[in-house]
C-alpha cells in the first residue's frame, strides 16, 4: 500500500493495521511526517467538573 486511505490512520488502531499487514510501517511514518504542524491553532480551556470520580467508586459495583 504506497498511499494512506484515512480510515487506516487512527492512531488508536493503526498499530493493528500494521500488524496484520495492511499498511506499511514505513509509509505510515512518512504519512506522520508529512502532516503539518497545527499546534499553535490550539485553544486553552478549563473545565470544572460538579462531581469527582474516584477509581475506587468505580470498583465498588463489581465485588
Amino acid at each position: 500500500m504506497t498511499d494512506l486511505a484515512p480510515r487506516y490512520t487512527d492512531k488508536r488502531t493503526v498499530e493493528r493495521y500494521i500488524g496484520f499487514g495492511l499498511v506499511d510501517e514505513k509509509v505510515f511514518e512518512k504519512h506522520l511526517k508529512s502532516l503539518p504542524d497545527v499546534a499553535a491553532k490550539g485553544e486553552k480551556l478549563q473545565a470544572e467538573a460538579d462531581e469527582y470520580i474516584l477509581d475506587e467508586d468505580l470498583n465498588e459495583g463489581a465485588e
